[in-house]
């Protein structure tokens, strides 16, 4: 167990680089700068420098963070950390164990140690560190890195390391103000074990006006604590009614607003999505071209990223589009087509998952099962061989660890938050006789996901959401629009097959109301403990 100390407020952790200072300041003034925007605790890292000045700088370090009632932590040197009367040291995996520190160190003194595996914070747990930095998270050109970037998405796992102790968590590593918001809520465990701070170096000590750099980091930090435990769920409408009405406002919503779609998606069913975008309402844009996502993710709407015929000339455009979606705050549907196919696809949905924060993921039975690790679901390409023995408890898990809503599709389609788990049996066989089927569910998803965005009934305004709105009733309207237009395109004598199914179910999604929907539907909502 951690030895007992004072409480330190971990939110914003500046860890210090003089050489990043930029001209016309100096290191002392931006570090002033810097406690005056609220950073809340500081490290002195001076790898290259010898003993002397390190201890000048410390000194008057120390005289700074003490004016602004700042405790001061030290970098690896016990010596500079007793010299100085700092309030803590930190260590790395290299440097001296914490048993030993302990011993040198005055009772109370904090030791923080650096880990980036779920052994090496089992380890510092065992050894009664005080806090942990979690990372590399991002990659950084302010440290030379020794062990793997752990991405956003590795944060969980070492963080359920820490559920029933008293010690703290930190994220290094790269983070700055544009990925912030992407950290704070990838890193959050399936037991809801969130950061207790963040790290930040060059955005601070690199900046001109520090003060202000520092006080935008706090304040997002702030923003999504706030969030965290009191951000209304879509567990407030558990009763399936209650869900169909919502979704029922975002039909209404989408004609209304004729939200703007943007899709980078599988070249074979481009059209085919488009022409489904619009029939429900919507505005589609089909564009790849990096260089447009800047410009694109201003624009109010939702995105739609579909790695069906992925290649070297569409991935560029993914990576940028999904972060301005993240830095706009616009929801963004991932569909990871037959992502267990090759290692390609394993490896880029790996990629860009840690890259930016998805809305909702959708997928078969067997993608999600390769996403997940799980070997229970085998696929063959982009089909799925079989399904899950507890698709609910599945789905539910699956949301909890990627922290955004999931949709599996199949005969029986399953939506989670990583609460509700919403189960919907509509449709009809003769949907997967067409080619990219489960990528007009996407195309549907994201028309819903822009709508609900934009209705106030739904949106929960707050700085520290990564996107407005209520994804699950996107979700659920997506999946539950379009399964139900295809029950009723069979159901005419129009319909002789697949091709004319396509048409025909277009035609059924141009004219299929919310009252349609309300007489059809059949809704199924598992909670938790269910």
């Amino acid at each position: 167990m951690a030895t007992t100390t004072p409480q330190i407020d971990y939110s914003l952790y500046l860890v210090t680089g003089r050489e990043l200072v930029p001209p016309g300041k100096t290191y002392l003034e931006s570090l002033k700068e810097a406690l005056q925007g609220g950073v809340t605790v500081v490290q002195i890292r001076e790898k290259n420098t010898e003993t002397s000045e390190f201890l000048q700088i410390a000194q008057s370090s120390k005289l700074l963070c003490d004016e602004h009632h700042v405790p001061l932590i030290i970098n690896d040197r016990i010596d500079i950390a007793l010299a100085t009367g700092a309030h803590g040291v930190h260590l790395g995996q290299t440097d001296m164990p914490v048993a030993t520190a302990r011993r040198l160190v005055p009772p109370g003194t904090v030791i923080g140690v650096s880990c980036n595996t779920v052994e090496q914070v089992r380890r510092a747990v065992s050894d009664g560190a005080d806090y942990v930095g979690l990372g590399a998270v991002w990659a950084t050109t302010t440290k030379k890195l020794t062990s793997p970037v752990v991405g956003v998405r590795g944060v969980g796992a070492m963080l359920e390391v820490l559920d029933g102790t008293r010690v703290k968590a930190v994220a290094i590593g790269g983070i700055k103000e544009l990925n912030l918001l992407r950290t704070l809520h990838g890193s959050v465990s399936r037991t809801n074990h969130s950061l207790d701070g963040v790290a930040v170096v060059s955005e601070i000590m690199a900046s001109q006006k520090p003060k202000e750099a520092a006080a935008t980091l706090l304040s997002i930090f702030n923003a999504f604590n706030a969030t965290l435990n009191n951000e209304p769920s879509p567990a407030s409408v558990s009763m399936d009614s209650k869900i169909l009405q919502g979704v029922l406002k975002l039909m209404e919503e989408v004609q209304r607003t004729a939200p703007l779609i943007h899709q980078i998606t599988n070249t074979v069913v481009a059209t085919q999505s488009a022409n489904v975008t619009l029939a429900l309402g919507a505005s589609p844009i089909m564009a790849n071209d990096a260089d447009e996502m800047e410009d694109l993710a201003k624009i109010p709407g939702a995105l739609l990223i579909n790695i069906g015929t992925l290649g070297a000339a569409s991935i560029p455009g993914m990576r940028k589009a999904g972060y301005y979606a993240n830095a706009n705050k616009k929801p963004i549907v991932f569909d990871p087509v037959g992502v267990g196919a090759t290692a390609l696809r394993k490896e880029t949905v790996k990629e860009l998952l840690n890259m930016f924060q998805v809305s909702i993921i959708k997928g078969n039975a067997g993608e999600l099962a390769a996403l997940a690790d799980s070997t229970e679901v085998a696929s063959k390409g982009v089909d799925s061989l079989g399904g899950f023995k507890d698709p609910i408890t599945f789905v539910r898990e699956l949301a909890k660890k990627e922290r955004c809503v999931t949709v599996m599709t199949g005969e029986t389609d399953y939506i989670s938050d990583g609460d509700l788990v919403v189960v919907l049996k509509h449709g009809h066989p003769i949907l997967g006789k067409i080619t990219g089927s489960g990528c007009l569910v996407g195309s549907a998803i994201a028309t819903y996901c822009a709508a609900a965005t934009s209705l106030a009934g739904l949106s929960q305004h707050v700085d520290g959401q990564l996107v407005r709105g209520n994804m699950l009733l996107a979700a659920v309207a997506g999946v539950l629009v379009l399964t139900i237009a295809t029950e009723e395109a069979v159901k005419g004598d129009k319909v002789k097959g697949p091709g004319s199914f396509l048409s025909g179910l277009i035609d059924v999604l141009w004219t299929l109301s919310s009252n349609d929907i309300s007489q059809l539907a059949r809704i199924e909502v598992h909670s938790p403990n269910q």
